[in-house]
């Protein structure tokens, strides 16, 4: 895959980010993957040295405060980054250009994997059905009720709550998960989309195991 930044793009990026007011490590990182639409996010290897760089450079001075270090721009770093303002503005689009290429490797990525998790939940619901059936033909989970509507076997029953709390629980843990990374970094449309696609062909899938 070609390279996110070109040579000493990410340096005036830094720069440029910085412009508005001092940030740490973290939150650089953090600017960095949201301008990506969190296709991609620098890890600290990457970041942290260039930062380094700047500041022996004196483009760039580090104030600690408890156990962040806080970077901020120097007048020498404002200098340099005026210089160079139509290089950083090929770097906002060379950015733009990186974040459609990122995101149709991810797209292609989630297509692979989804074709994979629709054979694997389609041998699965087929599974099912066969055990099913096999216990069916043993004497069968439902049997008539007075009223003319199905009445559970204790079994059936048993398993009809195990469904709806396997349902509940993977809700509430994915909705722990999604608030917990959240709070961290917005949800991509390529999360958004997983979701929406992993969601509906398991809908599907239990679907066709009802009416197996």
């Amino acid at each position: 895959m070609p390279p996110v930044f070109a040579h000493g793009a990410l340096r005036l990026y830094l720069l440029a980010l910085l412009e508005s007011g001092p940030k740490h490590g973290y939150e650089l990182i953090k600017a960095l993957s949201e301008r990506f639409g969190g296709t991609y996010s620098p890890s600290a290897g990457t970041i942290y040295p260039r930062l380094g760089k700047l500041e022996e450079e004196g483009l760039v001075a580090t104030r600690t405060e408890g156990r962040r270090t806080n970077y901020s721009i120097t007048p020498a770093g404002l200098t340099e980054l005026n210089r160079r303002r139509d290089e950083l503005a090929g770097v906002e689009n060379d950015i733009s250009a990186s974040v459609r290429r990122l995101a149709d490797n991810l797209r292609q990525d989630i297509r692979v994997n989804m074709r994979g998790l629709r054979a694997d939940l389609a041998a699965t619901a087929e599974a099912a059905r066969t055990s099913a059936r096999a216990a069916g033909s043993a004497g069968g989970t439902v049997t008539a009720g007075g009223a003319g509507s199905p009445r559970y076997s204790p079994e059936g029953e048993r398993r009809l709550k195990e469904a709806e709390m396997l349902v509940q629980a993977f809700r509430d843990d994915m909705r722990v998960e999604l608030r917990r990374h959240a709070g961290s970094r917005p949800v991509t449309a390529v999360t958004l989309e997983t979701v929406r696609t992993v969601l509906d062909q398991a809908r599907i899938s239990i679907r066709n195991s009802l009416e197996g």
